[in-house]
This record gives structure tokens, sequence and C-alpha cells, in this order.
């Protein structure tokens, strides 16, 4: 059999026609320096910024500063093993976490890691951590209230679904139990929950783990954690990984709330890297993008308009501050990049007024859009009763013959603020909280003695669910209030049943 020569060159020719040559090219640097959760390697020139890439002991680094000579990397995990001259990766990836319905009921660590001892999180989906924030035309303003189950929140702050109140005050002043109440209280209401615990003692998360856990909150929630003992570059992208997280859900057009406990410790943290980075310092040490640090991160927090699927996230951002000190670099920094603030006072928590929020420096930027009409009805003058009653106090202190006028008001500021105090982890329903500052607010508790209020209370809303469930009802469905007649009725009944304690 002979072969032919035209044969041999066509076989040839569609071989090499056919030919495709993979070449994988890696950019492989060398570390030079290592110390502090910091490296610098040299050799990754097209390294990007924000890339993740991986050292030869297989821990991940993060790359962030991107000079002429050398790339500043942040370590994302223990660094004791890295030693000068190891090889360093590019994985091509930009950081990101994976995300999903999977992750609801799990505690994860920056990274998307769980950290709960329940196996691994079955998710293929993953986003990455920085993402531009949805611009003005995507947004939409907020209309639809976020209750948090808190009187003294609901009727005097009122948070809206997509808005950003800051949570500010000093440390103990009950900071945390407004955020888990809030999130207790969304039981029902639709809502996905994130809680990004930054900085905090292992056995402080586990304590709130197990809260969530024992309310059935933790079903519809995620916790990411980055504790204390953890390396700064993990407290630093705690906030991301869980707003990446939330931006899947809102992008599929449902509601989250997103509570960061705290961002001073995330600023610290920030700052620590950044020093270590050789980056300028500034005011107070920190370095000259902290404002851009949240601002990326809360920017992120809004409400979608309908065609992009009307989904929202709500963040409470935290800050702790020294000494009621507001007008420090991060709390001012914050205050003004959020739509409002709740405002902790160390003075009226020691004194028993719990939560302890200062109305009068209190504010929500959204106001009156994010309540239902009842509630607007019956907190209009309450903000205005507290204000005039603290200021009547100090007054009232100094002088004993006062006017009728002036005791009356002190009578009902003294009522309004006992009204306001609400127990730990006992959210309330909005129609509940609705009947009692309806009775506060048109005079039918002005009868009662002072220490009774709270009993008052009590009964009343349970007397409600037995006798009168249809005036609840009512609020519930209509969002309004029942008529004056029904609800002075039925305060009137129940009135003659309470027996007011000697």
């Amino acid at each position: 059999m002979s072969i032919k020569a035209e044969e041999i060159s066509a076989l040839i020719k569609s071989q090499i026609e056919n030919y495709q040559a993979e070449i994988q090219v890696t950019d492989v640097g060398t570390v030079i320096s290592i110390g502090d959760g910091i490296a610098r390697v040299h050799g990754l020139d097209n390294v990007m910024a924000g890339e993740l890439v991986e050292f030869s002991n297989g821990v991940m680094g993060m790359a962030q500063n991107l000079e002429e000579n050398n790339v500043g990397i942040i370590i994302l995990g223990p660094y004791t093993e890295i030693r000068e001259g190891d090889e360093v990766r590019r994985t091509g990836r930009i950081m990101e976490v994976p995300v999903g319905e999977a992750l609801i009921g799990r505690v994860v660590n920056a990274l998307g890691q769980p950290v709960d001892g329940m196996g691994p999180i079955n998710t293929t989906k993953t986003r990455p951590v920085e993402a531009i924030a949805p611009g003005v035309m995507a947004r939409k303003s907020v209309h639809e209230p976020l209750q948090t189950g808190i009187k003294a929140i609901d009727a005097l702050v009122p948070i809206g679904r997509g808005q950003r109140e800051l949570i500010i005050g000093d440390r103990q002043t009950g900071k945390t139990s407004v955020a888990i109440d809030t999130i207790l209280n969304q039981k029902g209401q639709n809502m996905i929950c994130i809680y990004v615990a930054i900085g905090q003692k292992e056995s402080t998360v586990r304590g709130a783990v197990e809260t969530l856990r024992k309310y059935g909150a933790l079903d519809y929630s995620i916790v990411v954690t980055a504790s204390a003992s953890q390396p700064s570059p993990m407290l630093f992208l705690a906030p991301y990984a869980g707003v990446a997280m939330g931006e899947e859900f809102m992008y599929e057009g449902k509601h989250v709330l997103i509570v960061y406990d705290d961002l001073s410790k995330q600023a610290a943290a920030y700052r620590e890297l950044s020093l270590l980075l050789r980056r300028p310092p500034g005011r107070e040490a920190y370095p000259g993008d902290v404002f851009y640090l949240h601002s990326r991160l809360l920017e992120r927090a809004c409400k979608i308009n309908d065609t992009l699927g009307a989904g929202s996230i709500t963040a409470l951002p935290f800050i702790e501050t020294q000494a009621g000190d507001v007008s420090a670099y991060i709390p001012t920094n914050v205050i003004s990049i959020t739509d409002g603030q709740i405002f902790l006072q160390s003075d009226l928590f020691f004194s028993g007024v719990r939560p302890a929020i200062n109305a009068g420096l209190s504010v929500s930027r959204v106001g009156g859009s994010a309540q239902i009409k009842a509630m607007k009805k019956v907190a209009g003058t309450l903000r205005l009763d507290l204000a005039s009653y603290r200021e009547l106090e100090a007054f009232s202190q100094f002088g004993s013959d006062l006017d009728k006028a002036t005791q009356a008001k002190l009578a009902r500021g003294a009522r309004t603020v006992e009204v306001l105090k609400q127990d730990l982890h006992k959210p309330l329903t909005v129609e509940k909280q609705v009947v009692i500052l309806y009775a506060l607010t048109r005079g039918f508790l002005d009868d009662i003695p002072l220490q009774d209020i709270r009993r008052f209370e009590s009964d009343f809303h349970n007397w409600l669910d037995h006798n009168r469930k249809e005036l609840l009802d009512h609020i519930t469905k209509t969002k309004d209030l029942p008529s004056d007649e029904d609800m002075a009725s039925a305060i009137n009944d129940f009135k003659k049943t309470f027996a007011v304690s000697e």
C-alpha cells in the first residue's frame, strides 16, 4: 500500500490548522517583607486593586497598595507561616463572598466561611465585596415603615425600609439591645436580617446568636462575625461582606435589614491597616479616605425602584462615642452620611429610662413617610410633650409653687417617659403601640398613678386581645385609627376593671 505525498501534506495542514496551544500564564511574585498582617510583594506588576492573591501555604491575601516597585497586600488569615522569599500567585478574582438563601440561619466570618460548626454552605453564587451603590435613577424614596417594635423609635424617630439610621451612644447604653429587638420584631414581616459583629468578643457574639435562636429569629437571619481576636483586615472587610450578601436579596426584590455593630471598630481596624501600609495619617491618625470607607458602605443601603424589583436594604450602623462626644471625627462623618440618628444617653440609661433614647437629639430625616396613618395621628404631639417636659423638669427643681398648667404638663411628661420605657426582648406590634399612645396623648392616663402605668399598659393589651380584638384588627388592616368613640369606650371600659395600687 503506497502513501501519497499529497495525503501526508493535507493531513499535516489540517493538524496545524486545528492545533490549539493552551498556555496558562500566571503572575507569580515574591514576598520581600512581612509583618503585622501586611506583606510587600515584588513581581505582581499586573495585579488589580482588591484582587485576591494566594500565598504558597494556601492563605489568601488582598491587594491594597499598588506601588511602582511592590504591592502592599493585606493577609486574610494567619500570617506567621509566611516567610520572605515565598511565592505569591494572582487568582484573577476580585475579593468576593458566597451569597444566597443557603446562608440564612448561619454564622459566617468576613470571607463567608461558616464558623458555626454546621458544615459547609451549599451555594455557588458569589458577589464582590466592593460594588458601586445604585445610582440616583435606580432609587425610590423611602415610603414603607420598618417596624422596630420599640415605642420610642416607632413613634419619635420612625425608620423606613431603605433608610440608614445611625445608632449612636457611649458603651453600655443598650445599642446592641435596640438592634436585636428590631431583628426579633421582623418575624413574619418578610424581612431578611443580617447582623455584622465587628471586633466584639466571641462570647458576646455567641450570646447574640443564642438570643436570636431562642426567639426564632435565626430562621431569617445571617450573622457575620469578625471578632476582636481576628486580624484587622477581617474587621475591615466584614461590613462589606455583609452588605454584599444583602444586595443579592435586594436585587431579588426582597427586603433586608443590616446591622453594623459597630463602625467605630471598623474605622480603627482600617486606621491600623493604613498606617501599616504606610499611608499618610490625617486627623486623629485616621487615613484621609476614612469618610469614603463608610460612605461607600452605607450608600449601598437604599430602596430601589419598581423596575429593578422594589427591594430594599435598611442599614442600622452603630457608632460608639467617648463620653457622649458626638462632635468627634468618626461620629460627625457617619452622622453626615446617614438619614438620621438615634442617640442613646448614659444618664437616661442609668436613671432607669430604657431604651435610653434622647428624643431631643434623635432625629429621622425620613419622618412621617415611614409611619402608618394611625401612628402619625397619635405621635404628633409626643416629641413636643417630651421636650417641654425636660425643660420644665429642669425649672421645677428650683420652684415649689407651680401653677395648674405647669403641673399638668409635668404630670403628662412623666407619664410619657413611663409609657416609652420597654423591657428587653419584648418588641410590641404597631397596633398595640398605637392604642397605648392614644390613651396617653388623649389624657386617659392622667389619673393613673405613675407607678401603675407599666402594669396598666400590659393589662390593657391583654384585655384588648380578649375583649376588643376588632380595634387592633382595624388598625392592622386599614393602618388608620378606629373612631374616637370606639377608642374612648374601650379605654373607659378597661379602666373600670383596673385596680389602682394603694
